[in-house]
């Protein structure tokens, strides 16, 4: 039976709990430089780089034995069910939030077809009161639409790419990644229409890099290795924007990301902590992906009712320990049982 890397489980749920708590600052917090965990949308990149290490781990030594299709199936058995989850309750949210008057109205018509392309995952015209989102019903299947396109190149290219050859995509990947971040002062971006080519520059490296610090070995063994692992990252995050911001994120991505998966590769937990990493594991991808849809409502909700500061404190609290709520269930009553039976039917 393969190894478990538990620490990366736990450190994919850090990071997702991070970038929730970043959208609910957010409301507040309009702009990154003052949200109090200001580069937590780096949290993404994080992600593709952890996916490019477990895709290396889970695939490159099947290939013998699977193809293409197989490979395709199984991805879309372990992505596709928590897509349509987030898709069905960003349409239920958008058709009746109740605190955007007539800002959302569209067609049913309009709406299935948000719905449809939301689906397939499939960047669609912005619908009203989304600012420019190219997945209006649900913001963060923008990373889902990149990591698809990660996985489908990994697919066709990735067992025959050679070190030589990978070591080539991450080196070039990672200068237009570094020009990008240092020209554009950050890397915010790829969620819109307006930014829409930052996505497969934010994508490229990471998925590649985890890919070859699979590939390489490359381990690091730190004491405590969970914990230190998670403040670090909690301490790239709530560092202030600095004067050359650009540089400061790129070197996150390009150096600190990487030390970092290769850590937490190289580390073993025991007891309450493997415990903890193990559920983290499991309600990383849930919270990331259902969460957003209640945070276009309480966006709206707060702009319309103008809270407290004490009142908004509550409620944005309450809904953070309601995501982790809602990610539990949708992992264990749905998720994990939807999984099990489309797999027990592509065996078949």
């Amino acid at each position: 039976m393969k190894k478990h890397f538990e620490i990366l489980d736990g450190l994919r749920g850090t990071a997702s709990l991070l970038v929730v708590a970043f959208h609910l600052l957010e409301i507040t917090f309009w702009d990154p430089a003052k949200n109090p965990l200001h580069h937590a949308y780096l949290a993404v990149d994080f992600f593709f780089l952890l996916s490019g290490f477990v895709i290396g781990y889970a695939y490159d030594d099947r290939w013998k034995s699977m193809t293409i299709k197989e490979f395709f199936k199984i991805r879309l058995i372990r992505l596709h069910p928590l897509v349509l989850a987030g898709i069905l309750l960003g349409a239920i949210g958008y058709w009746f939030d109740p605190f955007v008057g007539n800002g959302q109205q569209v067609s049913f018509l309009r709406l299935l077809l948000g719905i449809g392309l939301g689906v397939l995952l499939i960047p669609s015209p912005t619908l009203p009161n989304r600012w420019t989102e190219t997945h209006s019903l649900n913001g963060p299947s923008w990373s889902l639409c990149q990591e698809y396109v990660a996985n489908i190149i990994y697919g066709f290219i990735g067992p025959r790419l050679g070190r030589k050859a990978l070591i080539s995509v991450v080196a070039l990947s990672g200068i237009v990644l570094a020009v990008t971040s240092i020209t554009h002062g950050h890397l915010q971006g790829g969620w819109g229409w307006d930014t829409f080519w930052m996505a497969p520059v934010r994508v490229a490296f990471p998925f590649f890099c985890g890919l070859l610090i699979y590939r390489l070995n490359a381990r690091i063994r730190i004491p405590v290795a969970y914990p230190l692992l998670s403040l670090v990252l909690l301490i790239l995050f709530i560092l202030p924007y600095f004067p050359m911001n650009g540089l400061y994120e790129a070197v996150c991505i390009l150096v600190f990301f990487p030390l970092i998966i290769a850590a937490g590769a190289g580390g073993t937990v025991t007891g309450r902590t493997a415990t903890l990493c193990h559920f983290f594991g499991r309600i990383s991808y849930p919270i990331y992906i259902l969460h957003y849809p209640f945070i276009y409502i309480y966006n709206h909700w707060y702009y319309d009712k103008h809270p407290s500061p004490q009142l908004a404190v509550l409620i944005a609290s309450s809904l953070f320990l309601f995501f982790i709520f809602l990610a539990w269930v949708a992992v264990r009553f749905y998720d994990e049982p939807m999984r099990a039976r489309l797999s027990a039917r592509f065996r078949k």
